[in-house]
């Protein structure tokens, strides 16, 4: 692995953000690059362009562009020692691996939606994030016209994620419980994994660096309704001083109740979207069509969630047997239980 990690990314990306705390509390030297830069310097481009895309060697020792968070986390586990983001307890780490892909792939649903539903903080989003893409010194003329590129094409996207007049108040519900559930945990525990921080801590904290500390009508709410959890987003931006122990992380025999109510929302919410897209992508449909806490919802279908339900199921599988049975009574009792259905827990 190259010393330091080269990456491009932006401030507005949620992943990119993510990615870098993680980098920072591992002690892994990164080399950050943001607008042109990364083209400038002749870096290949990645088969999808997504924040951050990180420039890493393959097998054959080849410079290439790679995206996508969460296996990379799982690859500089592989190749860079100490400090892990990866619990011990093997049910622990799958309790951890659940609440990260919540994290990127639901509550993102609330980033988009507050950044592109509401009029002041589409204004805002269209002033500042594109100057982060173009950069500070590009023309006001041509900084206006990037404003109205972006904005058009971001608030086109809102149906992509399920955002609509019907299902606003839905997603806003649940990011209001989110926060508050998150108050509670973080009264008894400074990481959801604990006294240490997991990879679902680092997810999470990437989608509230944008409700909580950009987008104005979420950063209301966010203070509103908890400012131990907007304290908290700025704490987990540098973990580099923080000296982690083994019996830091929550064991699996001892989980608080804080904790499993925050699956419980999981499974209020997110199971029911990934069986719901599972069951479009067998019916080769393009839309999902679920209810979610008693709305309808009508939204396209993704592929990508497909592979993380999938990669869920695996490491479910992986577990021994008698660790198998206890995650599957804490999934059960949770609402989640419905995500192994293909799985050993059939």
């Amino acid at each position: 692995m190259p010393k330091p990690i080269a990456l491009k990314g932006a401030p507005g990306s949620p992943y990119t953000r993510k990615m870098l705390a993680v980098l920072r509390y591992r002690h892994i030297p990164y080399r950050l690059m943001v607008g042109a830069a990364a083209e400038r310097a002749g870096l290949p481009k990645p088969a999808v362009e997504l924040l951050p895309t990180f420039y890493l060697s393959n097998t054959e020792g080849e410079l290439e562009a790679v995206t996508d968070s969460t296996p990379l986390i799982r690859r500089f586990e592989r190749e860079v020692e100490g400090r892990s983001v990866l619990p011990s307890d093997p049910i622990m780490r799958f309790v951890d691996s659940l609440l990260e892909d919540y994290a990127d792939e639901w509550v993102t649903k609330a980033m988009f939606h507050y950044r592109w539903h509401y009029a002041r903080d589409i204004e805002k989003a269209g002033d500042i994030l594109p100057l982060q893409y173009t950069g500070i010194c590009t023309p006001e003329a041509a900084v206006s016209l990037a404003k109205i590129q972006f904005t058009q094409r971001q608030t086109g996207r809102l149906g992509i994620v399920g955002s609509n007049p019907t299902t606003a108040p839905l997603i806003e519900a649940a990011y209001v419980r989110l926060l508050g559930l998150l108050d509670l945990h973080l009264q008894q525990h400074p990481f959801l994994m604990g006294a240490r921080p997991g990879t679902s801590d680092f997810a999470l904290y990437g989608q509230l660096t944008q409700l909580a500390q950009f987008d104005p009508t979420s950063m209301d709410v966010a203070l509103a309704v908890s400012r131990r959890v907007v304290a908290w987003v700025g704490l987990m931006e540098d973990l580099s001083g923080l000296e982690p122990t083994e019996d830091g992380w929550l064991s699996a025999d001892a989980i608080p109740e804080t904790l499993i109510n925050l699956l419980v929302e999981v499974g209020r919410t997110y199971v029911p979207l990934l069986l719901a897209n599972e069951a479009a992508l067998k019916a080769r449909t393009k839309q999902v069509d679920v209810v979610i806490d008693g709305e309808h919802w009508v939204l396209q279908t993704v592929a990508y969630q497909g592979k993380c339900l999938r990669w869920l199921r695996e490491e479910f599988a992986a577990l021994s047997s008698s660790d198998q049975s206890l995650a599957a009574q804490l999934l059960d009792e949770t609402g989640c239980l419905l995500l192994c259905r293909e799985s050993v827990c059939d």
